[in-house]
């Protein structure tokens, strides 16, 4: 079979040393991308240096044009790949076998997406590192239209930490939405899905990401995460996704009193209602005044862009 050719496209803002090493990872890879396509917002806070990589191509952009969807959207027009892997600035392959154990699972017909297993990294903190696993476990799998009876919203789980899709199925379908204050990757794969095509979850291709975010930050998170499928009823309204935070709560709580971390209980309650709530709001967004909007999202970027 004629090997693939991919493009790396990454979406950065404010990069730091990491991504330095991002760099050179994606670039040792045995599926070595043809081109890593940097989409930058603010051309002061990149480093000249990563151009020294062969592969690299930056493309600038200032803060008020970038978007979650069209910023990459714009990055795909750029290239030319059978096959287009999106990644975040802080997500760092874990061995050479990235590209390729991502992209293999597109061989399979009608399977247009497939994403990354995501291990935590040294510091993060015990409860997000179960989280990590509940998330993304060590098996594979394809999901699809017949499996939302069971999986409900996990049907149409898909990660732009590292992702790849198939450049067809992509154009064909019209490519991530124009406008979106997060979640472009599951309103896309939402769509991929409702049109006939599966998801992968690629478990052999392993990438380190994770966040020890506060509580106020998973508030914000999931606001921005509700109003998203708000905005998109026509992907979320009949896939409810409660169901799963909820048993994420049971499964950790499980897990604590199991290995005897009981004293993080507390945390869990913590961080599970700042994300309910988050999420409630969010998904109601239009019935609350302005101000208060601005004082629960992360993006005010977005709003000032409506």
């Amino acid at each position: 079979m004629e090997k693939k050719t991919v493009d790396v496209i990454i979406p950065v803002y404010r990069p730091g040393k990491e991504f330095g090493e991002l760099l050179r990872r994606l670039e040792k890879q045995e599926h070595r991308p043809e081109k890593i396509l940097v989409m930058n917002t603010g051309r002061e806070n990149w480093n000249e240096e990563w151009e020294k990589c062969p592969i690299l191509e930056v493309h600038h952009l200032e803060q008020k044009d970038f978007d979650h969807g069209g910023t990459r959207k714009t990055g795909a027009v750029l290239s030319d790949a059978d096959i287009l892997v999106f990644m975040t600035q802080d997500a760092l392959p874990a061995d050479k076998k990235l590209i390729g154990n991502l992209i293999r699972p597109l061989e399979e017909e009608k399977t247009g997406a497939a994403y990354a297993r995501q291990l935590p990294k040294e510091d993060c903190r015990f409860l997000e590192c179960y989280t990590r696993s509940f998330n993304y476990p060590s098996e594979s799998h394809i999901r699809n239209a017949a499996d939302i009876p069971s999986c409900g919203i996990k049907t149409y789980f898909c990660s732009n930490v590292c992702a790849a899709y198939d450049r067809e199925v992509y154009e064909k379908l019209g490519g991530f939405v124009d406008h979106a204050i997060f979640n472009e990757d599951m309103i896309y794969a939402g769509n991929l899905v409702k049109k006939g095509y599966a998801i992968a979850y690629a478990a052999d291709a392993k990438v380190y990401h994770s966040h020890n975010y506060s509580a106020l930050q998973q508030f914000h998170r999931n606001f921005d995460l509700g109003v998203s499928q708000a905005e998109h009823p026509e992907i979320f309204a009949n896939v409810p996704s409660e169901g799963e935070g909820i048993r994420l709560v049971k499964k950790s709580l499980a897990y604590l009193v199991k290995t005897g971390h009981i004293w993080l209980i507390p945390q869990l309650v913590i961080q599970s209602g700042a994300k309910y709530a988050g999420y409630f709001l969010g998904k109601r967004y239009w019935k609350l005044p302005h101000r208060l909007v601005m004082a629960c999202t992360m993006s005010p970027w977005y709003w000032k862009q409506k």
